[in-house]
């Protein structure tokens, strides 16, 4: 009985220090560094501030070769970008060409830049321009990678608005608008080839806010609610962001693709909003990230793809004083720019913003030196324990 109650103490001292490493390694999620602003800290503040997040992915959208420089001998992914206006400049090869060697080379060695996002929320943005110049411009940038040898470890896509689906409900019935499919078509042929994500921009916030009497709140928020169910699948749906992923990976088999990933570029709560935008509080957005960052954790695939868990870029790291638009837009940062929580999501952090500016240890040291931290710590109690014996 003595031994079989010491290794029952062992087994869950193990769990317990697994538990323990595995949280030290933070949730895997991507966030989104906006700098529409004024007022936001220096680089290497934000540098200090996502290490003690643990966040190793970033998504820009531009390509500041002062963030990726801050950056450098990190684990830090990055996802940059190339803006709605260089469209026609990118179909041309040669301009693509020297983008990648200005933008891309400089960096790589010693920043992890892993995908080039073309274009945000063009298709449905009606400038016809856009839609007729966004596969010419991907296919550019990604010969260009490969003439400079980087295709291995650069992808390229580009980040859609959910306004691009004329049906999200059931989500077995989701599909692209009609008048869009003559540019998705090519779109999802190019990835299905190159073996890039389809990136999708969801809020379950702008469904709420646009139809707030019949859209439930708790649905939207991942709180406990009796959920909706497909009536041609029969999957169980228990929060919108989950139908809406899958009605994309329906919309897409629709048009004769099963190969292609669906990952969400943004998706977020604003803090605050105008006076007519309903659902915009610091309560729901605390409830919504939280909850999230919860399902993130537990590395859930949505109802259709089970096996799949969720890849997820959180909008946004900062308010951001100077956007455009209505209150809300300023108002979707998890922090302030002085370092500190607009409110309260579980993500651990030292108190009162911001850890003093300091090397930046890369994540591979901080994984050996708990590792063995814990492992140490196991092996004492397990001499302790024979001692007893």
């Amino acid at each position: 009985m003595a031994i079989s109650s010491f290794l029952f103490k062992l087994i869950l001292l193990f769990l317990t220090i697994h538990d323990l490493f595995m949280q030290s390694h933070g949730l895997n999620f991507g966030i989104n560094y906006g700098q529409i602003a004024n007022n936001l800290p220096s680089h290497s503040r934000v540098a200090a501030l996502l290490k003690s997040l643990n966040v190793t992915r970033i998504k820009l959208y531009d390509a500041d070769p002062n963030v990726l420089s801050t950056f450098s001998n990190t684990n830090v992914e990055f996802m940059i970008a190339i803006g709605n206006d260089n469209l026609q400049n990118m179909r041309d090869p040669m301009k693509a060409e020297t983008w990648i060697q200005q933008n891309v080379q400089p960096y790589i060695s010693k920043t992890k830049i892993t995908a080039i996002n073309v274009g945000n929320e063009v298709l449905g943005n009606n400038d016809l321009n856009s839609y007729i110049n966004l596969l010419p411009a991907m296919q550019s940038v990604y010969n260009a990678l490969v003439n400079l040898g980087l295709s291995q470890q650069v992808t390229v896509t580009t980040s859609h608005s959910y306004v691009i689906l004329s049906n999200s409900f059931p989500p077995s019935s989701g599909a692209f608008k009609e008048d869009l499919v003559q540019y998705i078509q090519p779109l999802l042929s190019f990835h299905a080839q190159t073996k890039s994500p389809f990136l999708i921009n969801a809020y379950p916030f702008f469904a709420y806010k646009g139809d707030p009497e019949h859209v439930s709140l708790n649905y939207v928020l991942f709180q406990p609610n009796p959920g909706s169910v497909d009536p041609v699948t029969s999957l169980r749906y228990d929060n919108m962001l989950y139908a809406q992923i899958d009605a994309v990976y329906a919309a897409i088999k629709a048009l004769g693709h099963t190969d292609i990933e669906v990952k969400i570029s943004e998706t977020g709560w604003p803090s605050k909003g105008d006076a007519d935008e309903v659902g915009a509080s610091l309560q729901n957005a605390e409830i919504y990230h939280t909850n999230l960052f919860k399902r993130i954790e537990m590395r859930q695939g949505t109802p259709a793809k089970s096996s799949v868990p969720v890849d997820i870029y959180v909008f946004a790291l900062f308010n951001e004083d100077l956007k455009p638009g209505p209150s809300s837009e300023k108002n979707y940062g998890l922090y302030y720019p002085d370092g500190t929580p607009v409110y309260n999501i579980g993500l651990q952090q030292t108190q009162g913003g911001y850890f003093p500016e300091m090397v930046i240890e890369s994540n591979s040291n901080i994984l050996s030196n708990n590792f063995v931290f814990y492992i140490l710590a196991l092996l004492l109690v397990f001499v302790l324990e024979l001692r007893r014996f």
